[in-house]
């Protein structure tokens, strides 16, 4: 299995200094998840060493009587991407930048070639459009497409598909890379 070290980083900091605070992320990860035990950190640091840097859009840590528990538009979109890493159990790091007034500038996770691998493991549209469903068993088919996001949206492809969904998460190894993938795709590169 090949990982690799994602980002997330403020579209408004300079390219060196998005670099940098990637880099005080992943020595923070680096130091909250080591253990020689665990295979993906170890298999990274040893064979991987590839990091896909992210615009991740805006850094605002107020919260304005939000919970945090829904997307909060007061609040910046790094702090929601943290927001949604926590609520999927994803191992995640951060890094807020003491000479930007403690600002988020940095979130970083590790992923498995299953989460960025598009190829061999695409997304769950891609894969149905990619796998021999019966008419019998889905007499709609025949007058709706799938790869037509007007025809299908994404959650009502979960509700007509349950079984190939199912068998999706198996190949991409759960509801957490499931998640990932749909966080970094068609994200551009900070």
């Amino acid at each position: 299995m090949k990982y690799r070290m994602y980002f997330f980083v403020p579209y408004n900091i300079s390219p060196i200094q998005q670099a940098i605070q990637a880099g005080h992320a992943a020595l923070e990860y680096a130091f909250r998840y080591y253990n020689p035990a665990e295979y993906d950190l170890i298999s990274f640091l040893t064979n991987d060493k590839t990091w896909i840097i992210l615009n991740g859009g805006t850094t605002n840590s107020k919260v304005i009587g939000n919970t945090r528990e829904e997307q909060d538009p007061y609040i910046g979109s790094l702090d929601n991407i943290v927001h949604q890493l926590e609520k999927n159990g994803i191992k995640y790091s951060i890094f807020n930048e003491p000479d930007l007034n403690d600002a988020l500038t940095a979130v970083c996770f590790l992923a498995d070639e299953r989460v960025w691998d598009w190829e061999n493991y695409p997304n769950f549209r891609d894969y149905l459009n990619n796998t021999a469903l019966d008419l019998a068993e889905y007499p709609f088919l025949k007058h709706k497409r799938i790869k037509n996001k007007s025809d299908f949206s994404d959650s009502d492809l979960l509700i007509s598909f349950p079984k190939e969904y199912y068998n999706w998460l198996e190949k991409i190894g759960g509801e957490k890379n499931a998640f990932l993938k749909n966080l970094i795709e068609g994200k551009k590169l900070a």
